[in-house]
């Protein structure tokens, strides 16, 4: 069975342990178990619209373009005041919608961002334990699951014209966030139980010279295991790299990388994925090295003028398929990276595509879901589903049912 797979069935397993009384999946952070878009769900709803198959929907307090969560009875999703200053976690009964809890905070100041990435931009990682939001220069957040603050934690101000967006993970006992971009930038990792700062990492390329420079990294790490060690994969301007997720120490990178990311890595086996954004670069380096392994673990790179790529893809069977965000949706060979089929499905894409029943899920800006059969023949549409509201968040999927974040409201569909 591959690394991944192995992985994800693992994750499950605790998932189910963790959680008593809940026999499905949980979807505890940004793109599910292992950061990848990937669900072992067997069953998800194929087709819905707004008077079909909604199990619930309730009106959100302010826009955003993070993703929710979903940990047991729990789904928390975070939201913000039109001009950012109030920056909010809530926290929703997964079986009726109501509003268990909610944590508001203030922020007075201006924070710099582009008019498509309100402040909450990040979406919440939970553990089962606690939940810990990042509210950029705000700061960390960390809540039990029935709302009390543990501990908050001040990195300082985040500049940058286009805002923040990089999700926090939990690894083990750490709390670790790819802060920036801008002018304070950094691989930061906090003690899970307390805060305190156990890591900063800085690495060449991060840092931009000002806060309007066309370079910065919006990409949530991802960690997986390279058969010896875990191993916790970076986009970053300029190189993919790879740290020991706890210590922070760099393994390996691979150059090849532009100024800019917004997706986060993919993971194959032990072929890892990156994705450029602005037109940038794609490529694929084989996992397992130390130092700079460009010249000798590098698979392929696609350095033409690639599309604007905001949302990450997802890895089946050994090819990625990804909604570019000129609304053509690709699928390539992870191996080579040849480009198998190109098909435009329409809009324009900023949610990252997810896995779940067999099939892969694509969402554009106005509120469509794209249903496709995951086959690297040809692009097969199983369903389009329509909202008809404003979303740059990706669904979360677990027990069976799709969790849509729209800027309007927080839907529940089941079938």
């Amino acid at each position: 069975m591959p690394i991944t797979l192995r992985c994800l069935s693992l994750v499950v397993v605790l998932a189910c342990a963790l959680s008593p009384g809940v026999h499905a999946e949980n979807w505890p952070q940004w793109r599910g178990a292992l950061g990848t878009g990937i669900s072992a769900e067997r069953q998800a709803p194929l087709e819905w619209s707004a008077d079909k198959n909604v199990a619930w929907k309730v009106k959100l307090p302010g826009p955003g373009n993070s993703t929710p969560i979903v940990w047991g009875d729990n789904v928390v999703v975070t939201c913000a005041s039109s001009d950012g200053h109030e920056r909010g976690t809530y926290c929703y009964d997964r079986s009726s919608g109501d509003l268990r809890w909610m944590r508001v905070v203030d922020y007075k100041q201006d924070e710099v961002s582009h008019k498509t990435n309100p402040a909450c931009s990040a979406s919440p990682v939970t553990d089962g334990h606690c939940v810990v939001v990042w509210h950029g220069s705000a700061g960390v957040f960390c809540y039990d699951l029935a709302g009390k603050e543990l501990w908050r934690k001040d990195l300082g101000q985040f500049e940058h014209i286009w805002g923040v967006g990089s999700s926090p993970i939990i690894y083990k006992n750490l709390v670790i966030l790819n802060a920036g971009p801008g002018l304070n930038v950094g691989i930061i990792a906090l003690d899970k139980t307390s805060g305190e700062e156990i890591y900063r990492r800085e690495f060449a390329g991060m840092q931009s010279e000002k806060a309007d420079e066309f370079r910065g990294s919006w990409s949530t790490p991802v960690i997986y295991n390279d058969g010896a060690r875990d191993v916790m994969l970076l986009s970053l301007p300029e190189k993919l790299r790879a740290l020991d997720p706890a210590t922070g120490e760099e393994i390996w990178s691979c150059g090849g990388a532009s100024k800019l990311y917004y997706t986060s890595p993919l993971v194959s086996g032990d072929v890892i994925i990156a994705m450029c954004g602005f037109h940038g670069p794609a490529m694929a380096v084989r996992g397992g090295g130390e130092g700079d392994v460009t010249e000798t673990h590098r698979l392929w790179l696609h350095d033409m003028k690639n599309p604007q790529r905001i949302g990450s893809g997802v890895v089946v069977d050994g090819h990625v398929y990804i909604l570019n965000e000129n609304g053509v949706a690709w699928c390539i060979e992870a191996e080579s990276g040849q480009i198998l089929w190109e098909e435009r499905l329409g809009g324009t894409a900023w949610p990252s595509a997810v896995y779940a029943a067999g099939r892969v899920y694509f969402t554009n800006v106005d509120g469509v879901v794209y249903v496709i059969d995951p086959s690297p023949k040809k692009c097969q549409l199983l369903a389009t589903n329509k909202l008809d509201e404003l979303t740059r968040a990706s669904p979360a999927i677990a027990g069976g049912q799709i969790f849509l974040r729209t800027y309007e409201h927080l839907y529940c569909v089941s079938e």
